[in-house]
């Protein structure tokens, strides 16, 4: 058996911050959490210098009271040690993108991420042809369960492509139809690692397809939607539980002749049984809105996402949203992705750590943060019973990181995945 034991550290757990503790990690699993005495040399204080791994000589203890191997001793120097980051929500980064459909795009995506803390994402998708869509989705498949030297896939997202055209963003145009109970029937069915999928509820169809999703595990979403506070009603009455990036392509108070009705971000407020996720960069959402959304739905219903394309971890300068083949030529400038025009966004260019910085910076506690982008993902995802917390018995994956949220290691299923330098 190998072990890894975690020292010095402030633990973000599912109850409480501890400081001076320490967690003791075996066979991918958290088997011990334990606090310092008062008094020890053990370090309260987050610390901004990076922790240090090492081998030590003390045996790690064994269930069974057999000769064990000596555990390596990461000392985390009095820096945070949370869950690991879990991004529902990501299209890609370091200059790849999962519509590419290739291995080497899988795995570049789930190693830069890494590097800012994420150990699990939801590969997502953009609006495509059938041809392009298999593509990305046998890719997935050939690579489910194994290891990616990075983050690990905890399922796709098929984001489109039936949706709303006047609310569609940055999707291709091309690609955008109502749902169709054949292609869609047939994709779940051959592709078992579909876990969560974004439709415009108010399309002919779509309240079927959400029985549909239900009745198989999958997640059924609401995103680039024309729909009103009625039409979310009877969306949720049919299984849509989840807003996609919520403000970003939907409606919200709006006027018709001369009256007024509530719109989709009205409903995910006013529907308690509602969970969202928002894109936390400071730039899609400012500060007001954010502080908005979690004084509305609280840290246990709010998810924090990148949203990222291949722009993220990537300088200023010209880029492409979706497929390096045919996808939309876009420039990356400000901390996000604009249309060549400078009319819109085209995609978000952040990575889990600067969503964290960014809901600090905007009132937000560190636990109430943390939570966003651990527990309550896990949660949304029907994994929360093995992710998302510090608890004995759960996944080894953690963050360790400053102050400042610099990521010092992340840690998946207790391999070490990315180390600072």
């Amino acid at each position: 058996m190998s072990f890894i034991k975690i020292v010095n550290g402030t633990l973000i757990t599912p109850d409480r911050v501890v400081p001076n503790g320490a967690l003791l990690l075996s066979d991918g699993l958290i088997v011990a959490i334990e606090q310092a005495p008062v008094g020890s040399p053990a370090t309260n204080a987050p610390a901004t210098n990076a922790p240090d791994a090492n081998a030590s000589e003390t045996q790690a203890p064994d269930a069974n009271n057999t000769a064990t191997k000596a555990p390596t001793i990461i000392d985390a120097k009095g820096c945070y040690i949370a869950p690991g980051f879990i991004d529902l929500h990501v299209h890609g980064g370091g200059g790849h993108d999962f519509m590419d459909g290739t291995e080497e795009a899988f795995l570049a995506i789930a190693q830069l991420h890494a590097r800012h803390g994420t150990t699990a994402m939801t590969p997502t998708t953009l609006s495509a042809g059938k041809q392009q869509l298999l593509a990305t989705l046998e890719t997935y498949e050939r690579l489910a369960g194994k290891p990616t030297g990075g983050a690990r896939f905890i399922g796709m997202h098929l984001e489109g492509p039936y949706f709303a055209m006047s609310q569609r963003g940055a999707q291709d145009p091309r690609h955008i139809r109502n749902p169709d109970p054949t292609e869609y029937k047939e994709l779940i069915a051959r592709f078992p690692g579909i876990r969560r999928w974004s439709v415009a509820p108010e399309l002919p169809g779509a309240l079927e397809m959400a029985v549909h999703l239900k009745k198989n595990g999958i997640l059924a979403a609401w995103a680039h939607t024309e729909a009103l506070y009625d039409d979310i009603v009877k969306a949720f009455e049919h299984g849509y539980t989840h807003a996609t990036h919520l403000y970003s392509a939907m409606l919200g108070v709006t006027r018709r002749n001369a009256a007024r009705f509530a719109g989709a971000v009205e409903a995910a407020f006013l529907i308690e049984e509602i969970t969202v996720e928002i894109i936390a960069d400071g730039i899609h959402l400012p500060p007001p809105l954010l502080q908005l959304v979690c004084k509305e739905k609280g840290p246990a219903k709010t998810a924090l996402i990148t949203d990222a394309m291949r722009g993220a971890g990537m300088p200023p300068g010209q880029s492409i949203l979706g497929g390096k083949e045919d996808g939309l030529k876009v420039i990356i400038e400000d901390g996000v992705a604009k249309l060549p025009d400078r009319s819109a966004f085209a995609g978000s260019v952040a990575t889990a750590d600067r969503l964290v910085r960014t809901m600090i910076h905007s009132g937000q506690s560190l636990a109430d943060t943390i939570r966003m982008i651990t527990k309550t993902p896990a949660a949304i995802m029907g994994i929360g019973d093995r992710k998302g917390s510090i608890a004995k018995g759960f996944d080894a994956d953690l963050t360790i990181f400053d102050a400042d949220i610099n990521i010092h290691y992340t840690i998946a299923g207790g391999d070490i995945i990315y180390q600072k330098e």
